[in-house]
């Protein structure tokens, strides 16, 4: 390797604009790794990074990449060659956030970045993250898994705050890739999983995940007719309207979870009188920790998430493939990879 690492990387340049550029990777220091991007996945927070309200010049983009270590910088624990997941955030583990089971929400964890992003041929791992979100991947795990990890990861942490049991239902809101996690995690234990969106492709992806595929606008209806109410909600989409029909949707004392990137300043108005009589539950996950990925590797193999890869795209291509993850059509988990 030379001293300096050229590296396409891909941005928000403006709005619904992603620029590619190449940029200069410094080698590792200590405790560092450079890892040769080998597989990233684009996220819903992403496009709403390119195309929505968080949209600013600049701005990276990728945060679910997997590669193999081109670099180890001394005191990293390892070697170069060896296939890795990143996260991108870690959190300091010792604050009071961390301590409540808030990790996301640690000061720590929003200052640890990679650099430049996750959506480039190569990329630095800082000393905090290479010690506690870089986790080597076994060898049944592909680099288009291992892109997985992250979504997955926070999918499992939203599930650690519905106190959901064995044969309840569960409808999720929003086919996309995470969506299609929810339902494929809830269906280990649920009689009866429900999926809904406009997308008539990401339905059939539902319906064959084992949900049953309902047409937004109208499906708190559906739930509600073939259940009675749902014992939980999943919202996997920053859509208003559909966090408004999953609280129409459940029971009695049922869970909602706001689990999408809605748009910034975006307002639910829902009856409040009706929140408290029913006793729902509104509750929010943001992000994933260490934790949480550790937990997603060890499911990975239980569960068909490659399956949910249709496209995936060079480095140079980026604004393609984020104008393919923006439309849907056709589309559900899409990757940009290291190759050219």
């Amino acid at each position: 390797m030379s001293e300096l690492a050229s590296s396409l990387a891909a941005s928000v340049s403006g709005p619904s604009s992603v620029s590619v550029s190449r940029v200069e990777v410094p080698p590792p220091g200590r405790g560092e790794l450079l890892v040769k991007m080998a597989a990233c996945g684009i996220c819903g927070s992403d496009v709403e990074k390119v195309f929505g309200s968080y949209a600013k010049p600049s701005m990276r983009l990728g945060h679910e990449p997997a590669g193999t270590v081109a670099e180890a910088g001394p005191g990293s624990g390892f070697e170069p060659g060896e296939r890795v997941f990143t996260h991108h955030h870690v959190p300091c583990g010792e604050c009071r956030l961390c301590s409540h089971g808030a990790e996301t929400l640690c000061e720590t964890y929003s200052a640890t970045n990679i650099w430049p992003c996750g959506l480039s041929e190569f990329y630095t791992v800082p000393e905090p993250n290479s010690k506690r979100g870089v986790l080597r991947l076994p060898d049944s795990v592909s680099f288009e898994e291992a892109a997985m990890i992250e979504p997955l990861a926070c999918c499992l942490r939203a599930w650690k705050k519905i106190p959901f049991q064995e044969g309840d239902s569960l409808a999720v809101f929003g086919a996309g890739p995470t969506g299609i996690m929810h339902a494929m995690l809830g269906a280990r234990r649920a009689s009866r999983v429900f999926c809904s969106d406009t997308n008539p492709y990401r339905l059939e992806a539902a319906r064959k995940a084992g949900a049953e595929p309902l047409r937004a606008g109208g499906a708190a209806e559906g739930v509600l007719r073939a259940t009675g109410g749902a014992d939980a909600a999943v919202v996997a989409t920053g859509s208003v309207a559909a966090l408004r029909e999953a609280v129409a949707c459940v029971r009695k004392g049922g869970t909602v979870m706001a689990f999408g990137v809605p748009p910034r300043g975006a307002k639910l108005d829902i009856d409040v009188s009706d929140l408290y009589a029913r006793e729902v539950s509104l509750v929010s996950s943001y992000a994933a920790s260490d934790c949480d990925t550790r937990e997603a590797l060890d499911l990975i193999p239980s569960l068909d998430l490659a399956g949910l890869v249709t496209h995936s795209f060079g480095v140079a291509d980026s604004q393609e493939a984020f104008d393919l993850a923006r439309s849907g059509e056709g589309a559900m988990k899409i990757l940009v990879t290291g190759k050219a």
